[in-house]
């Protein structure tokens, strides 16, 4: 559904992404795995059109996203959860899910949707009339994922979920995630906790100083012994 192919991206005149070329199926949850400076984040922006690449494709089953801008990538169906959440953090939470689909005019669709996001994360119907910004990180992350589901995405960018939280929420919201897959959500989660995105994800890249370096189901990641040592915590024998 998602393929990227030999994407390049530059701050200034050093390459952050040098040629990256990999795909997300449709109605499965792709993981990228890489350490601090790999890229990751720059990808996730390239392909939601924050940053604009310097050659290279972005397709969306078929259709070409790459040069778009962030909105009209937005409407094609692609909707980024940002490293951080950056939740609108001087508007409510209710606020906060209707920015989520500011593109829509189907105002009885969109009543419906802020109802199954709060059915969905019942903290945010407890919730709703808080400004953004005195939630707590959980919560926030929550309201990050429902607001970009407010637009209706075929594809949902996940940077980082799991950023910063608890360990009690780091599972919450891996729970979320394999929820959404179950209901078709296509994801393409970026994540350095392995061992979490292990229990949900289907297909694993990795990424080096800008370039894949590493893809395989999650049996070959877990088999990798280079991989093993640097994500899953291994030690070498003797």
């Amino acid at each position: 559904m998602l393929e990227i192919s030999d994407l390049v991206t530059a701050y200034g005149k050093i390459e952050a992404l040098k040629g990256v070329t990999l795909h997300a199926e449709a109605g499965r949850i792709t993981c990228l795995l890489g350490p601090n400076g790999a890229g990751k984040t720059t990808l996730m922006m390239s392909i939601a059109g924050i940053l604009q690449p310097l050659r290279g494709s972005v397709r969306l089953a078929g259709t070409e996203l790459r040069g778009l801008p962030p909105a009209r990538i937005v409407a094609q169906g692609v909707a980024l959860v940002p490293e951080n959440r950056l939740v609108f953090p001087q508007m409510s939470v209710r606020e906060n899910l209707l920015a989520g689909a500011y593109q829509r005019n189907d105002k009885a669709g969109v009543s419906a949707d802020v109802e199954r996001m709060y059915e969905r994360f019942p903290r945010l119907r407890e919730r709703r009339e808080q400004l953004a910004g005195t939630l707590s990180g959980g919560e926030q992350q929550m309201l990050a994922v429902a607001r970009a589901l407010m637009s209706r995405p075929r594809v949902l960018l996940m940077d980082e979920p799991s950023l910063g939280l608890a360990p009690l929420v780091v599972a919450e919201i891996f729970r979320i995630v394999a929820e959404l897959h179950r209901d078709g959500t296509t994801i393409f989660l970026v994540e350095q906790n392995a061992h979490m995105a292990l229990q949900v994800a289907h297909h694993f890249y990795l990424m080096e100083q800008g370039r894949v370096t590493f893809s395989g189901a999650p049996g070959q990641l877990a088999e990798d012994e280079v991989i093993q040592r640097a994500y899953l915590g291994a030690r070498e024998a003797g």
